[in-house]
């Protein structure tokens, strides 16, 4: 008996020499929640074993690149509400046994291509409320097993269907509260978007903020018709590269593997739209013509008809006329 409750006390003190003074530890989580951090407290010592870190709540603006190194058992970490607006390079390379990820409610702008590299047995990420302007190529190559993402409450304006392709497990994702721009950027996108729906996905609403015309339109209604024109203005601009309404600049396909070649350019649904409303009135012009044409036609057709008629009327009395004047004439040359 006393030998049981004294291995009890050696492990609960091995716990608390281990646990940092900033955070309460148990054999599995690590919170340190809600503690006013500035800096990351030392988490080299905590218990071996430790499957939850909670970081969340805190005042945490930046982080060492060896902010988690030796964590290797770590499967849950939550950063979420903090003001974190930069991420080293390959912070989580250690992290191998990851599976879920928050990044919500910080101040993230950019994101290094190689930040999630390594992390190929996570399921969540949730990149939520924070001033993203754009989703790096690459970002999320390895996240093939990624099964729950959130991007909502960014500043997307657009995103690349080969950033998302490497997602194949993907059955989550929120894209709402983001400035949209339903134009030829976001034309491959809406294509993966619904084969993700078709697959048993859910996507949240993606509404338009631009044009004008499509303002508060979920783009996954927004007829294809109204993104065809885009194949014709990339044969027009002859695979130049042009900025995007955000800044940044679409690569040529030169400039891209074969695999991720970009077929759009970024040029505002209006153009389309006001094509459709000029060829509707030249059409409308010409039917009216066809119609007055045909009524001219009509009524032509109509007037000789008549006169036909009245000519053949006239022709009897013309006959009779002529009647009447041979005896007259015949008369008269008797006489002679």
């Amino acid at each position: 008996m006393k030998a049981s409750v004294l291995s009890v006390c050696a492990t609960l003190l091995q716990l608390c020499a281990g646990c940092p003074s900033e955070c309460v530890c148990n054999s599995l989580e690590a919170n340190c929640s809600g503690r006013s951090l500035v800096f990351v407290p030392a988490l080299t010592s905590l218990p071996e074993g430790t499957h939850t870190l909670l970081l969340a709540n805190n005042r945490l603006s930046s982080l060492p690149v060896s902010a988690f190194a030796n964590l290797s058992t770590l499967e849950t970490l939550d950063l979420s509400n903090n003001y974190l607006d930069n991420l080293p390079s390959r912070l989580f390379r250690e992290l191998s046994n990851l599976s879920d990820l928050s990044l919500r409610n910080n101040s993230l702008t950019v994101l290094d291509r190689e930040l999630f590299r390594g992390l190929t047995l996570l399921r969540r990420l949730d990149l939520s409320l924070n001033g993203l302007p754009a989703v790096p190529l690459g970002l999320l190559d390895e996240l093939q097993g990624l099964t729950w993402l959130s991007l909502a409450g960014n500043r997307l304006h657009a995103l690349e269907r080969a950033t998302f392709e490497p997602l194949v497990n993907l059955q989550h994702l929120e894209l709402g509260m983001n400035p949209w721009e339903c134009d030829c950027n976001l034309r491959d996108f809406k294509h993966w978007m619904e084969w993700l729906i078709y697959r048993g996905g859910y996507v949240d609403a993606v509404e338009c903020t631009l044009p004008k015309d499509l303002r508060g339109h979920d783009i996954r209604g927004v007829p294809v018709e109204m993104f065809n024109y885009c194949l014709q203005l990339e044969d027009e601009n002859g695979g130049t590269a042009t900025p995007s309404s955000n800044g940044a600049v679409v690569r040529t396909p030169a400039e891209l593997p074969d695999c991720v070649k970009q077929r759009y350019r970024p040029v505002s649904v209006r153009r389309a739209i006001g094509t459709v409303v000029i060829a509707g009135v030249v059409c409308g012009i010409v039917c009216i013509m066809m119609v007055a044409a045909a009524a001219y036609g009509c009524i032509y057709a109509s007037l000789m008809a008549k006169y036909q008629r009245e000519l053949k009327k006239r022709q009897p009395l013309m006959g009779d006329a002529e009647a009447e004047a041979d005896p007259e004439e015949k008369h008269i040359s008797s006489v002679a």
